[in-house]
C-alpha cells in the first residue's frame, strides 16, 4: 500500500466489514483523498449518493464516536492544506474536458498505487503459470477482458476467453480447471453483475486463484477475489470510462509476459506469420 492520501485511507478502511452503502462511500473517500479531511458528512454523502446518516454509520463501522471524530482523524494524517479545486472541477473547463481531467487523476493515482510493484508482479506469475489461462469479463468489463485476451493469447499458450454469462459459465470455468488451470483473471467494473460475483465464488470453490481488476478495493468482487488491485473508472459523463482499469491490464499482461520464458520467441513468430500472410499495413 502506497503512502498516498488515498493509500492510507484505503489501510483505514481495510478489515472492515462494510455493507454495500458504506463500501460506496469508502470509495468515494479514496476517490476524494485530498478533500476528504475536510468535508462535512452532508458534503460526502451527496458525493457519495448515500444519506447524512448513511455516513454516520460508517464512521461508527470503522471505530470512531460519529463522523466529526473520523474526519480530526484524516486530518491528522492529511496533507496541510486543502487543493485549491478538486481534479476537474475548474470551471473553466466544460464537462468534456472535466471527464479528461479526472481520468488523468484517476490514471496519476494508479501511477502511485504501482509505486510497490509487488501486487503486479506476483499476478503476473499467478497468470503465467496457469494453463489454461481463464479471462473473465462480462457487461461492461468484457471488452477489458476482450483486450487482455486478444494479446495475452500471442504470448501465453491457452487463453480462454469468458465474455458471456449464463448457465454455461461455470460449465467453461470446470473444463478450464479440468485441463490444468490454477487461476482465473476477472475485469470487474461497475454496475457489477450479480453473476460475476457468483462465478467467482465458484471458482474459487473449483480451486482456481482469482486475480480480478476492479474500480475499487471495497468492490462486490472483493470479497471473492485472492489478489485485487485497484483502478478507478471515469464518472463525468453518461457511462463510465475505463482508461485506468485498460492500462492496468496491459501493466498486468507485461508482468505475465515477464515470467514466460518463450514470451519474445512467440511475438517474433507471430510476426514471422504476419509478415507472410500480409496481416497489417504498413
Amino acid at each position: 500500500m502506497s503512502d498516498s492520501p488515498a493509500g492510507r485511507l484505503q489501510a483505514l478502511f481495510e478489515g472492515h466489514r462494510l455493507t454495500p452503502t458504506q463500501r460506496r462511500i469508502a470509495h468515494c473517500m479514496v476517490r476524494r483523498a485530498a478533500d476528504a479531511p475536510f468535508l462535512s458528512s452532508v458534503e460526502l454523502a451527496e458525493l457519495a449518493g448515500v444519506s447524512q446518516p448513511s455516513v454516520t454509520r460508517f464512521a461508527v463501522a470503522l471505530g470512531f464516536d460519529g463522523y466529526p471524530a473520523l474526519r480530526r482523524h484524516l486530518r491528522e494524517v492529511a496533507p496541510p492544506e486543502r487543493p485549491a479545486a478538486a481534479p476537474g472541477e475548474d470551471a473553466g473547463h466544460n464537462e468534456y474536458q472535466q471527464a479528461v481531467l479526472a481520468e488523468i487523476e484517476n490514471l496519476r493515482h494508479l501511477a502511485g498505487l504501482l509505486a510497490d510493484p509487488a501486487p503486479v508482479e506476483r499476478a503476473g506469475r499467478l497468470l503465467a503459470a496457469s494453463r489454461p489461462l481463464p479471462v473473465l469479463g462480462l457487461r461492461a468489463a468484457s471488452s477489458q477482458a476482450r483486450g487482455f485476451a486478444y494479446f495475452a493469447a500471442k504470448v501465453h499458450p491457452d487463453v480462454r476467453l469468458l465474455d458471456e454469462g449464463g448457465s454455461m459459465l461455470d460449465d467453461r470455468i470446470d473444463a478450464a480447471v479440468r485441463a490444468g488451470a490454477t487461476a482465473l483473471l476477472c475485469f470487474a467494473l461497475p454496475r457489477h453483475p450479480r453473476e460475476v460475483v457468483e462465478a467467482l465464488e465458484y471458482a474459487r470453490t473449483a480451486g482456481l486463484t482469482v486475480v480480478t481488476v476492479a474500480d475499487s478495493a471495497f468492490a462486490p468482487v472483493a470479497a471473492h477475489s485472492d489478489l485485487l488491485i485497484p483502478a478507478a473508472v471515469g464518472t463525468g459523463l453518461a457511462f463510465d470510462t475505463a482508461c485506468a482499469p485498460m492500462l492496468l491490464g496491459r501493466v498486468l499482461l507485461e508482468a505475465m509476459a515477464d515470467e514466460l520464458p518463450d514470451a519474445q520467441a512467440r511475438l517474433e513468430r507471430f510476426d514471422a506469420k504476419a509478415a507472410e500472410r500480409g496481416l497489417f499495413v504498413e
